[in-house]
This record gives structure tokens, C-alpha cells and sequence, in this order.
């Protein structure tokens, strides 16, 4: 028994390095496979009999050691929407299971994967070598991250819509001048903003503060032209001792309260309705009138936006996937999230380095990447592989020679047993 036992344990030994050596092949192929994570060999002892009397030879076996949580280095990359998770978390990612209208149709099953190399297709989807298409949490209109939802990210490459001005803010300071003696001395300053109507057309609007001539200290009168459909010339400002707005179009305001004035264009598309703000009353802020010889303009913005077009795409550290366009505008239309698990090592390892949940490793927890503490994102960067090529030559070695000890050995065993069958002759 005991000879037949060691041949059976050789082959055993045998089997065991040979699903090492496979292992180790796997490694070293895709030693430059981005996001790859090596697989080690876990060798166990199988004891079919041992007491303090004897012991029987058994058998050993070799199952996988997976090293789903160790880091691969993170390298920098051209591609600036690469992606690489420094700490422990997946990709959430979503595969094709064939095509309908010309889009994907997604497998209702849930994928992950640490394979950052994310590009955008031309349907704008963000797919990575492995076409495993990205997946994040949509983001609407008024930058509201919906946490409910993980679905694939597509990017529109549309035009950006125009936005028509609604507000022109005003800061600057008009000189501390004497009320005129005549309507000749009087001064004037003007200063030009360009606004956006309905269809992102630019339309020049002036501003026009002059001193009254009525002999009101520290009064102006403002116009806005072209000439408004509703409100704008001559709105009475009357400045106090200390400098700020005391009163405007008639109105003493409250300390610290706006100073808005409302009126209304017609650029040909129908009546615009913007607000003038020009600081508060009672405050240092906006509009003022301290000493200085002439007009001297701080800040002069609207909110307007012109139509844009697509210009790039862009991820920023915290996950948000943000769609930048010419006119200087940028729109957030998703979030990538990581995902974690409680033994990530317990995964069921599929093509193209993707994962799938199993019972052993935990439900996936989706957690956003600025709060998580699970791992944080590196924007234009990979993470490599994890096998490190040096160790696995030596592991070779190791398993070429223990290979050939257990060839060695069943050879011995074969002799042995001839030996007693030639014992008859």
C-alpha cells in the first residue's frame, strides 16, 4: 500500500505544480494586462490516514489564491480618461448583450472591474479594451446626483442651448463731484455690456449715469439704452454722505437690502425681462460715489450664455464626468462611484478582467468616491497589472523543480515495484 500510496501522492505532487505552472503562466501573459490581478497557488494537504502509530501517504492539491485587493502600480497616462482606483474598490461596469436601433442592449447582471482604460465609442459611451462600458450615477440639468439609479454613461456631443441674460451685475464708482452750476458742467459716464437674447444673439446695452442739474448734491440719473420696453430712463440715484446708495428711482431702501432695478428688452423675439443689480443700500458694495477723477468700473458681468459646441470630455477627482463646450461653459451629466465588497478576493473572475458578485464575497456596496474611505480615483492614470515578473520566475523555478522531484518519485515507486514482482522469480 505504501508504495502504491507514494506514486499516488507523486502524481497527486504532480497535478498540484502543474496547475501552479498554469498559473503562473497566466501571470506572466498578462503581466502588462491593465488592471489584471495576479493568481497564486495555495497548496493543501489532503491526510487520508495518520495516527501516533502510523501515517499513510495522502495527497496534495493546488487551488487558486487570488489577489483581487492587492494594488497594481498606477501609471500615467495619455489618455485623459483613464482611470485608476489607488485603495481597494471596482468600476461598476455594464456589458453589451447584442445591439437594438444601433445602441447596446446591457445584461440586466451587474459587472466590476478595475481596468480603467475608458475611451468614448461613437455612440458616447465610455467603454474601456475590455468593452465594458462605464456606469455612474446620472446627473440632471440642475447638477442633482440621482444615487438611485447606476446605469451606463453616454455623453451627448449636442450643442450647448443659449442661455438669455436675466441678470447684469454692476460694480464701479462714480467721482464725488459738486452738483454743476450749469447743465453744460454737468457729467456724464457711460459703460457697454453685451447680453444674450433668447437664441444666444449679442446685443450691446449701455449704462448711462449724469449728474443732475437740479442742484441735487450727490444725484445722478440713470438711463439704459436702446431704450427699454418697460423702464430704464432716468432713474433717479441719490448717493449719501457716506459714499453708498441712499436712495434709487425714488425709493429710501433699507440698510443692506439690494438695490435691483427690473426692465424689460425686445431684440425682435419678444419682451426679455433682466434685472440691473447694482449693490445694497447703506453698503460699500456695487454702485458707490468716493473721491476719484473720473468713472472707474470694478466689475460689469450678465449671465447670458451663448450657444456652445462640444469641445472635450473630462473627469474630475471626485468622480464627476463633466462635458466642457467653446462658449466656456461645462455641464455635469454623471458620477462615477466606487464599489467595494467584503472579501473582494472571493469574486468570480470573468474575461477582460470583470468580476461578478458571488455569495462568498459580499453584496456590493456603491459608495461615492469623495466620502467612501474605501479608495480614491486618479484621473489620466492606469493601474498596471500586479504580477511582478521576478517573483514569478522564481515561483517557476521552484515549481519546474518540485515537478520533476515528483516524476523522480514515481519513477522510484515503478522500480520498487518491479523489484517485488521480480522478488517471485
Amino acid at each position: 500500500m505504501s508504495l502504491f500510496g507514494a506514486m499516488t501522492t507523486a502524481i497527486s505532487g504532480i497535478n498540484a505544480q502543474s496547475r501552479s505552472l498554469g498559473h503562473i503562466s497566466d501571470n506572466l501573459a498578462n503581466s502588462q494586462t491593465t488592471g489584471f490581478k495576479r493568481i497564486d497557488s495555495n497548496f493543501t494537504d489532503l491526510v487520508t490516514q495518520s495516527s501516533s502509530n502510523g501515517h499513510s501517504p495522502g495527497s496534495v492539491i493546488a487551488r487558486p489564491d487570488f489577489t483581487n485587493t492587492v494594488q497594481g502600480t498606477v501609471e500615467q497616462s495619455e489618455n485623459p480618461l483613464g482611470l485608476a482606483i489607488g485603495g481597494q474598490g471596482f468600476f461598476s461596469v455594464a456589458q453589451s448583450r447584442g445591439t437594438a436601433g444601433g445602441l447596446p442592449l446591457f445584461d440586466e447582471r451587474q459587472f466590476y472591474t478595475r481596468a480603467g482604460d475608458f475611451r468614448m465609442d461613437r455612440d458616447g459611451y465610455l467603454v474601456n479594451g475590455s468593452n465594458y462600458f462605464l456606469q455612474g450615477w446620472p446627473v440632471n440639468g440642475e447638477g442633482v446626483v440621482d444615487r438611485t439609479t447606476l446605469a451606463p454613461v453616454r455623453v451627448s456631443q449636442e450643442v450647448f442651448n443659449p442661455i438669455a441674460t436675466s441678470v447684469i451685475e454692476m460694480s464701479a464708482n462714480l467721482p464725488a463731484l459738486d452738483p454743476p452750476a450749469t447743465p453744460a458742467d454737468a457729467k456724464t459716464y457711460s459703460t457697454q455690456v453685451q447680453i444674450y437674447d433668447q437664441v444666444g444673439n449679442r446685443n450691446p446695452v449701455t449704462v448711462t449715469f449724469a449728474q443732475m442739474t437740479d442742484g441735487t448734491p450727490r444725484g445722478w440719473n440713470m438711463t439704459i439704452t436702446p431704450n427699454p420696453v418697460l423702464g430704464g430712463v432716468d432713474v433717479p440715484v441719490i448717493f449719501g454722505t457716506n459714499g453708498t446708495i441712499e436712495s434709487f428711482n425714488g425709493v429710501t431702501g433699507l440698510a443692506n437690502t439690494a438695490v435691483d432695478f427690473p426692465f424689460e428688452m425686445d431684440f425682435g423675439l419678444g419682451n426679455q425681462p433682466i434685472t440691473l443689480n447694482l449693490g445694497r443700500f447703506g453698503v460699500a458694495q456695487g454702485i458707490t460715489q468716493y473721491a476719484g477723477r473720473d468713472f472707474s468700473l470694478r466689475n460689469l458681468s450678465q449671465n447670458g450664455v451663448p450657444p456652445g459646441g462640444y469641445s472635450g470630455l473630462a473627469v474630475r477627482d471626485n468622480g464627476d464626468i463633466v462635458v466642457n463646450y467653446d462658449n466656456g461653459q461645462s455641464r455635469t451629466v454623471a458620477r462615477v462611484p466606487l464599489v467595494s465588497f467584503s472579501d473582494a478576493d472571493k469574486l468570480q473572475r470573468l474575461d477582460g478582467q470583470g468580476f461578478m458578485r458571488t455569495v462568498e464575497s459580499g453584496e456590493a456596496q456603491v459608495t461615492d468616491v469623495a466620502s467612501n474611505g474605501v479608495g480614491k480615483l486618479v484621473v489620466g492614470a492606469l493601474e498596471k497589472s500586479n504580477v511582478d515578473i521576478g517573483t514569478e520566475f522564481t515561483k517557476l523555478i521552484v515549481a519546474q523543480r518540485a515537478y520533476t522531484a515528483n516524476t523522480k518519485l514515481v519513477t522510484a515507486a515503478d522500480e520498487m515495484l518491479q523489484d517485488t514482482i521480480n522478488m517471485k522469480r
